[in-house]
């Protein structure tokens, strides 16, 4: 059974930390994979399409995120790494360990990312857009990076747009 964790916010000193990689054998251990399922269904709950293990206290390199896509199953990466990244673009993000905020940031709108599933396999998965977006949050996050480190103009919503993007964040932070 999945539980709901707490989601840690701005100034907690997890968020701060570059996360641990991630060895087969912790793969394996049952309270790992109870970790991934407690990720979906705190994501799920937010709801959200993304989130690190950092944003609910664990100090490893594993997010889980799903992006709603027909196309796109939900997704487990274990030490992702980027391998490719292109096609540079502005997009309006927000976080939901920064809630109630929102700020331009430039983000790449093509990404191909490597890693490990929950069974410990190779994977390969490359999209773009609010995929793309996702993969480089939550990388950023498992670095102990916050969007607000790279975004200008961080501000309280003002665009309808904006709202959404806020409120989605802010719903996910406990």
């Amino acid at each position: 059974m999945a539980y709901l964790r707490a989601i840690v916010t701005d100034g907690h000193p997890t968020l701060r930390r570059v996360a641990k990689r991630v060895t087969p054998r912790e793969i394996a251990d049952p309270l790992f994979q109870q970790l991934i399922d407690d990720m979906f269904e705190t994501m799920y709950d937010a709801p959200g399409v993304g989130l690190a293990a950092p944003q609910v206290n664990v100090s490893k390199r594993l997010f889980v995120m799903d992006v709603r896509d027909d196309e796109r199953e939900p997704a487990v990466v274990i030490n992702p790494k980027l391998e490719l990244a292109e096609d540079e673009k502005e997009m309006t993000e927000g976080c939901l360990s920064v809630p109630g905020y929102v700020g331009e940031i430039t983000r790449f709108n093509r990404v191909v990312v490597t890693g490990l599933d929950r069974n410990g396999e190779k994977i390969r998965l490359e999209g773009e857009g609010l995929f793309a977006q996702c993969v480089q949050h939550e990388i950023d996050h498992l670095d102990g990076i916050l969007y607000v480190d790279k975004a200008k103009n961080v501000r309280l919503p003002k665009t309808e747009e904006e709202v959404e993007v806020a409120e989605a964040a802010a719903a996910e932070a406990y």
